[in-house]
């Protein structure tokens, strides 16, 4: 039995969506989620500081949870570092990429709308998954710097008023370009499913990767019991922000602030 947590890495609020469908599927393990807090966003840095950020961040989150397993629950952490960790760390890594497969799977139409970082958009890894997956699709894809920045600073489950303001340029860009399916390129985007659902419409598939990763870390994890279930946190690398206390306790976890 190994009674050490899940851990979740992303630069912000964006993986808590995963986390939760993870502890659905595995509701006797324990979790410890790290936000890069310092350091978002990711999806405007160059390569290279993206890297170099994931790797000390996943350092902290084994320094301070001495995690079994870790989900890069962020797209432009995955899409850069992912190689990276496992070369340096010895245990299982999942990541979060673009779900442009099951996307093709859906689309009728063969016209695909992607949201996601700058980083991401602009990533060969991005382009190797619609040659692999949709190469007879028309992908449109638009970087989504200023939603990132909505759903990290602004963004509170409710307000949705708020978030159909911030999604309204996007949607419109969509659209008009007449995609049946929509790709969550971003994890912070998972928070705004709903209303981004509702401002496309009932005929377009909204789709992101929480229900892969889940199976994925179940798979990766040995059978048996997980151990004495333990209290589930989240840990920052900023400064302590009230909003992050209140997503801590809208997602279960215990509010730990800076890790150290």
């Amino acid at each position: 039995m190994d009674s050490r947590p899940i851990g979740f890495f992303d630069s912000g609020l964006g993986g808590l969506p995963y986390l939760a469908r993870v502890k659905e599927r595995l509701p006797e393990e324990s979790f410890a989620y790290l936000a890069d807090s310092a350091h978002f966003p990711y999806g405007e840095k160059s390569a290279d500081e993206v890297r170099s950020r994931v790797l000390a961040g996943i350092g902290l989150l084994c320094a301070v949870a001495d995690p079994k397993l870790v989900v890069v629950a962020c797209n432009t952490a995955s899409v850069v570092a992912l190689d990276e960790l496992r070369r340096k760390f010895r245990i299982p890594f999942v990541g979060v990429v673009p779900a442009v497969k099951p996307a093709a799977e859906r689309s009728e139409r063969r016209r695909i709308g992607l949201l996601a970082t700058s980083r991401t958009v602009d990533d060969r890894y991005l382009e190797g998954l619609i040659e692999s997956f949709a190469a007879d699709c028309e992908v449109v894809r638009l970087a989504a710097g200023d939603l990132v920045r909505f759903v990290e600073y602004d963004y509170l489950p409710g307000a949705e008023e708020a978030a159909e303001a911030a999604l309204r340029p996007l949607v419109r860009e969509l659209k008009e370009s007449r995609v049946d399916a929509v790709v969550l390129g971003c994890t912070h985007f998972t928070h705004l499913e709903g209303a981004i659902g509702k401002a496309m419409g009932a005929s377009v598939a909204i789709i992101d990767s929480r229900d892969g990763v889940a199976r994925q870390v179940g798979r990766l994890l040995d059978p048996g019991p997980a151990g004495s279930k333990e209290r589930d946190s989240l840990y920052l690398t900023g400064d302590a922000v009230e909003r992050y206390r209140r997503f801590a306790a809208l997602y279960g976890l215990d509010y730990r602030g800076r890790a150290a």
